[in-house]
């Protein structure tokens, strides 16, 4: 089951941020693996089109 942007950090001083989790394919194993980030929010559709 993919996952989505789960939550949304905010300070008052500086820009939002964004936790993502993105799952992708391990080349070596094979197996699905997950990875998390917290990515500025208006990066995200830029973070998750790359590969």
């Amino acid at each position: 089951m993919a996952k989505k942007t789960v939550a949304t950090l905010q300070n008052k001083d500086s820009r939002s941020f964004t936790k993502v989790i993105r799952m992708f394919k391990s080349p070596k194993t094979g197996a699905y693996a997950f990875d998390e980030k917290m990515v500025p929010a208006d990066s995200v559709k830029d973070y998750l089109n790359k590969k």
